[in-house]
């Protein structure tokens, strides 16, 4: 692999990171999404976990909630594997995002969301 290579995948990485810290979710995916297809990843499932993270977001936005509860329940065993802290992100945080991003859809109108429940990742 050239230098110029990992410089792209370190970006497209870093872009999908700061698009879903601003809550641009459909832009983190895309960013990842390339990422994931473009190039041969030995952490591909991290980065898969990602993507579905960010579309399960992406769908409270859209109020499917059922495309967000499938998107999440996926992400989940992808994620864990690489728990505690992986590429400077607190795993744990995310999982523990998720069951309370669940546990709000369940008892709470998806139009009425709180967003600060989504990970600061």
């Amino acid at each position: 692999m050239n230098i110029k290579e990992e410089e792209i995948k370190k970006k497209l990485f870093n872009y999908g990171l700061k698009a879903f810290r601003n809550h641009d979710f459909y832009d983190a995916h895309e960013y990842w999404e390339d990422l994931w297809s473009d190039y041969r990843l030995t952490d591909a499932k991290f980065i898969q976990g990602l993507i579905q993270l960010a579309v399960g977001y992406f769908h409270i936005s859209n109020l499917n909630i059922n495309g967000a509860r499938g998107l999440f329940k996926k992400c989940v065993p992808k994620l864990i594997e690489y728990k505690p802290i992986y590429r400077n992100i607190d795993i744990d945080l995310i999982l523990n995002s998720i069951d309370q991003t669940l546990e709000y859809l369940d008892k709470n109108d998806i139009s009425e969301f709180d967003w600060t429940l989504v990970p600061k990742i």
